[in-house]
């Protein structure tokens, strides 16, 4: 009897297996990962890998933290607070990767000649004042999350390609996205640069005016990377890669329905629909479709990484003695995980 018992347990746990397999569950505990995302179509790519179940193809129990600015989330993968994250290259994280506690293993949103990138703002009341055209931002101030963000990095490009200096414009740090929103719509600030779904929202409410283009003056800007901690790169590099896999799914799902547009109109106004889950998720449908479309800019495919728009931004830190100028580019990247070029 006890041996027919026992017979009947290992059955019934292949069983289990064969049906749980079948059903696509892994027949075993998932990894659990924190992904650290913000609140734009920019992050569509864990967006939709986590909503499509690539992350749980992938044996990973998949938890999205939303974060406000790129700071805090380098420093929540230095804590452990989040396993892997995509953001911006900022001060903060140059410094952590010094301090060999991050690493950047991949490239997300890229500025792409052809496609609608970052758009350049001004207040109202500063174009009404006369900045029409980014060359005014010479005496006029400009919001940044903080100082050493990728806003402070740009207005800085600004800046030199019309032949002055990012010292020649006022800083205003507000510390988080929706509060530089706040400031440029009444016009405590007099310009700002995003991406083009809240670009093109604000203008198009009336919020404030587009001047100019990023691309036309950071060639080829890798915006946002994908990074983890150190430890995790290094020594559990299974997980690391089947992450890479599941997000390099959701982002040949966005490129191919609202970049490329190659997916049809079914699948472009599907992909638009989970993004709205995240992004502009407190306006109906109907008014958020439109932005959310309008934004999309190119995810680099398979996470590959724009390694010399990197490495300018590194210098730039560095310039600015924003970081060390002991910081060297394999301190920060670790390029064996995904194409670099």
């Amino acid at each position: 009897m006890a041996g027919m018992i026992g017979r009947r347990t290992l059955l019934t746990a292949a069983l289990a297996a064969t049906l749980a397999g079948a059903a696509g569950i892994p027949a075993f505990a998932a990894d659990k990962v924190k992904i650290g995302v913000m609140s734009l179509t920019s992050h569509a790519g864990a967006f939709m890998a986590h909503e499509r179940g690539y992350f749980t193809e992938e044996g990973l129990d998949a938890e999205l933290v939303m974060f406000q600015a790129a700071g805090p989330m380098a420093v929540a993968i230095a804590s452990g607070d989040i396993d892997f994250g995509v953001t911006a290259i900022s001060g903060a994280l140059i410094n952590l990767a010094e301090k060999g506690a991050v690493k950047v293993i991949g490239g997300a949103l890229t500025e792409e000649k052809g496609i609608d990138g970052q758009k350049i703002l001004a207040s109202n009341a500063a174009y009404d004042a006369g900045l029409t055209t980014p060359a005014g931002f010479k005496g006029r101030n400009f919001g940044i999350t903080g100082t050493g963000s990728s806003f402070h990095y740009m207005i800085s490009q600004i800046a030199a390609k019309e032949g002055f200096s990012v010292s020649d414009v006022e800083l205003k740090a507000l510390q988080k996205v929706p509060a530089v929103i706040g400031a440029l719509k009444s016009g405590q600030i007099d310009g700002w640069a995003i991406v083009p779904h809240i670009a093109k929202g604000l203008a198009g409410s009336g919020g404030a005016k587009i001047i100019g283009d990023v691309a036309d003056y950071i060639d080829g800007y890798q915006v946002t990377t994908i990074f983890t901690s150190t430890k995790i790169a290094q020594e559990n590099r299974d997980l690391t890669e089947r992450f890479l896999k599941a997000y390099s799914k959701g982002i040949a799902d966005f490129n191919a329905a609202l970049v490329d547009n190659t997916a049809g109109d079914a699948a472009a106004e599907d992909a638009v629909k989970l993004i709205h889950k995240y992004v502009y998720n407190d306006r109906p449908y109907e008014k958020a479709a439109g932005p959310i479309k309008a934004g999309a800019m190119r995810l680099q495919p398979d996470g590959k990484l724009n390694l010399t728009s990197v490495q300018h931004q590194l210098d730039w830190f560095k310039s600015e003695k924003l970081v060390s100028d002991a910081v060297t580019i394999d301190m920060l990247v670790d390029t064996s995980y995904v194409e670099t070029y």
